[in-house]
This record gives C-alpha cells, sequence and structure tokens, in this order.
C-alpha cells in the first residue's frame, strides 16, 4: 500500500489507539479513498506493527463509521453516502451561520485580522497548489469564526463534526476552481463580519455551506459515472 508511515511509539497511548488515529487521518485526509480495500497486513507492514493493533484499530473505525468490514472479503474505507452528507450539511449550515452572526457582533479586532490573514495564506498556498496546507489554512479559518462567536457549547457542537467536516472539505478542495470560489467567499464573510452585519455574516456562511455541499455532490456524481463505466 505505502501510503501510510509508520507509527511512533508512545508513553501515553496504547499501540491500537495510535495506528487507529494513523489509519482514520489518512482517511479524513483522502490518502485512503472511499471503497479501497484495507488490507491488514499491508496496513501492519506500511505502520511497523503486527496485525493485532491493526484488526483492533479497523473495528473501532467500523463502529465509527469510517470503515465496512464484510465477512469473508475484509475491510474497506466506507463510502461516503448522500444521506451523511445532506445530515451533516444541514446542522453546518445553521451552526455556522449562527456563529457567524454571533462573530458579526462580538469578535474582536485581533480576531478579524487573524482571519485576514488566513485569506492571505490561503490565496499563497493555492497559487502553489499545495492541497494540505489549503485544507489546514481554511480548517483554521472556520475556527477563527467559530471562536469569534464566544459561544463556548456553539463552538463544542461544531467540534463535534470536525472529522466528518474535515473529510468533506479535503474532497470539496479537489475541485478545480473550488479552492478561489472558497476564498472568495470567505472574504466576502470577513467584510460582513467587520462591518458587524449580523444578518448578512449568517447568509453568507449559509451560503459558502451551500456551495461546498453542491461542490461535493457533483464530485460524487462525477465518481459514480466513473465507477459505471469501470462496470
Amino acid at each position: 500500500m505505502g501510503i501510510l508511515q509508520p507509527v511512533v511509539p508512545d508513553d501515553y497511548k496504547p499501540l491500537r489507539e495510535l495506528v487507529f488515529e494513523a489509519i482514520r487521518e489518512a482517511i479524513i485526509s483522502g490518502d485512503l479513498k472511499p471503497g479501497q480495500h484495507l488490507m491488514e497486513s499491508e496496513l501492519a507492514n506500511d505502520l511497523g506493527v503486527s496485525r493485532t493493533p491493526v484488526r483492533e484499530a479497523l473495528r473501532k473505525l467500523e463502529q465509527e463509521g469510517f470503515v465496512v468490514i464484510i465477512a469473508r472479503k475484509g475491510a474497506y474505507v466506507a463510502d461516503i453516502s448522500l444521506k451523511e452528507i445532506v445530515d451533516v450539511f444541514e446542522i453546518r449550515g445553521a451552526l455556522e451561520g449562527l456563529a457567524a452572526e454571533l462573530a458579526a457582533e462580538r469578535a474582536s479586532d485581533e480576531k478579524i485580522e487573524e482571519m485576514e490573514r488566513c485569506l492571505v495564506e490561503l490565496s499563497a498556498m493555492i497559487e502553489a497548489k499545495d492541497l494540505k496546507r489549503i485544507v489546514e489554512i481554511d480548517s483554521r479559518f472556520h475556527e477563527i469564526l467559530y471562536s469569534s462567536s464566544r459561544n463556548e457549547r456553539l463552538s463544542q457542537l461544531l467540534s463535534l463534526l470536525r472529522e466528518q467536516i474535515h473529510r468533506f472539505r479535503t474532497r470539496t478542495m479537489t475541485h478545480p476552481s473550488r479552492m478561489r470560489v472558497a476564498l472568495e467567499e470567505h472574504r466576502r464573510i470577513i467584510e460582513a463580519v467587520a462591518a458587524r452585519d449580523g444578518a448578512l455574516a449568517r447568509r453568507l456562511a449559509q451560503e459558502h455551506i451551500e456551495s461546498a455541499e453542491n461542490t461535493l455532490m457533483s464530485l460524487l456524481a462525477v465518481d459514480e459515472q466513473k465507477r459505471k463505466r469501470i462496470r
């Protein structure tokens, strides 16, 4: 397989947990793709461990919905279901809209400057075509927006969606035009927050999430067409 790097022993975490985190991160980042067959022996070889912690990690990943284990066939990276996408984006749109509205009322000048710096970094990474850094900066922008709401419960609720959001974000950013569209959407949100226009900030944040959902749906439709041609 050759995708994963050997895990580094940690005195505070059991080996199965380190293996679990490594495989989960590879799925979230898109290095391990939906539908990909996960061979225990190959994963163990890549991670530099025995098959036992890999087997335990795969079972836990199945419980969390990242992996599907089929009797006599093995483990596969779980596909992203349309129902899951709709559910997550419905919740995210509502919560991020509220976060943006509250940020317009409560964000400090320092927080607004932090978001503006994210735009500068994001623009540079788009030019460099560095997808990993693009996703990292995009994630940081949203985290700053959440914290700017000064509502800890709201931030906690959004953090519960972090892994699903990160998986979707990585996928949508592979679309040729999505990165620049997202950059402009971020810019308009910041302008609304800086203008202290809560209603506009909420609407723009919700439109931003809807735009990301539409992009993901179109990419999945293309993937499905490719699978049909292969069959």
